[in-house]
């Protein structure tokens, strides 16, 4: 059953699938003891050996020496004992060697099955303790099939899984084909680890640029923020403490060359860099970008931003179907309410007006009420006095 051949290929294992050869032999044992059972019973008591180093494997079973016997696959009885031996006493155990070719041929095939099942569940967990730690980590894989709208993708002999709503609207693979992708999420299934990979987290974007921008490896340009709409739109805030690193230029690159590498892998999807700043008026400006912004009245309590722009950078600073402003809202963490100059003057001028009008009535009302005032001790002077009464003397 055991021959040179076979230990040399789990020293072939060891070496390419990182599994000891240890893991292996355990599973080996595992297998024979459950086909041994299988075939003599499985109350019967046996160990086996695997000698590497003989290219040998030894099977012993044991047997309890007993007065009387009620199990005959485990006990013996001690005249039968000492039959072998007459040192044999109750209690000790006798062993006996099987020959391993006695083993049948449906007993090797489940011993085999076993033993491909401990290999899977073994390949699965290193495969598993590797790959944990590529988690929110950018990966090039291999397009392994198509089905329908899902892609599956192979990373360190297993399969992923890219779902449609993680496919960006210009995606289109073919079997073979080299991508990148974002470890999204990995969890342990009851068939083998299960991995959730995508294109259209931020995350993806943010390890593209980690990539391309050693600035940003090296951590002298943070990213502060990132908000994308797969396939359309990317807003990303940089910020570096150096003065003398400019966080948007490193980003964008010589001649844009970083950025544009990261555009074409996106499909086209454009990207907005802005630097970051702590002045939070002056970045909700800034997250409008790129229109030009006049002026940003905000309310804390409620984080709420009232944004003017020129009336000719409206359409621009909203944005097609709002997404620039809805992007800016989600970067910053403020609702913006982005409106013309025009409007907001007219706004202010009818507000203006109203206030002016309640002054004027205010000041109407008041000599009204001071000419009131001033007839109140007139009218009281003219009214007669009143005739006090006399007293006549008694008769």
């Amino acid at each position: 059953m055991i021959n040179k051949e076979f230990f040399a290929a789990l020293e072939l294992l060891e070496t390419e699938k990182k599994i000891p050869k240890e893991v292996f032999l355990s599973a080996m044992k595992d297998a024979l003891i459950l086909a041994y059972k299988k075939q003599y019973g499985a109350a019967k008591d046996i160990e086996i050996t695997l000698l590497p180093e003989k290219n040998a494997i030894k099977i012993t079973a044991f047997l309890t020496v007993v007065e009387e016997v009620e199990d005959k696959d485990t006990q013996i009885s001690l005249e039968d004992a000492k039959l072998i031996d007459r040192k044999y006493k109750v209690g000790d155990r006798i062993e006996e060697e099987i020959d391993g070719k006695e083993f049948g041929r449906i007993v090797a095939q489940n011993a085999k099955q076993v033993i491909m099942q401990k290999l899977r569940d073994a390949e699965n967990s290193a495969a598993y303790e590797e790959l944990a730690e590529k988690e929110d980590d950018l990966i090039t894989c291999v397009v392994r099939r198509i089905d329908g709208k899902y892609v599956y993708v192979e990373i360190k002999k297993l399969e992923a899984t890219l779902a449609p709503s993680d496919q960006l609207p210009n995606d289109k693979f073919f079997v073979g084909e080299r991508i990148k992708v974002y470890v999204k999420k990995i969890r342990q299934g009851s068939r083998g680890p299960i991995v959730q990979v995508s294109r259209t987290a931020p995350g993806f974007v943010r390890k593209l640029f980690e990539l391309e921008v050693p600035e940003i490896k090296n951590g002298q340009v943070v990213i502060k923020g990132l908000v994308r709409e797969p396939g359309y739109r990317t807003k990303m805030a940089v910020y570096s403490e150096d003065p003398n690193i400019d966080a948007v230029g490193a980003c964008v690159g010589n001649r844009g060359l970083r950025v544009s590498n990261i555009v074409t892998e996106l499909g086209g999807e454009k990207i907005e860099i802005i630097p970051w700043c702590e002045d939070v008026l002056e970045f909700i400006a800034r997250s409008l970008s790129p229109a030009k912004v006049i002026m940003v009245e905000a309310n804390e309590e409620e984080r709420n931003a009232k944004v003017i722009v020129k009336d000719d950078m409206l359409s621009l600073a909203i944005g097609k179907d709002g997404q620039n402003a809805r992007l800016a809202a989600r970067l910053t963490g403020w609702k913006i309410d982005v409106r013309p100059y025009s409007a907001y003057m007219k706004h202010k001028e009818e507000e203006e007006a109203a206030e002016a009008a309640a002054a004027a009535e205010q000041a109407d009302a008041a000599p009204a009420e001071e000419k009131a005032e001033a007839t109140a001790p007139a009218a009281a002077e003219e009214a007669p006095a009143e005739k006090e009464p006399t007293e006549t003397p008694a008769e």
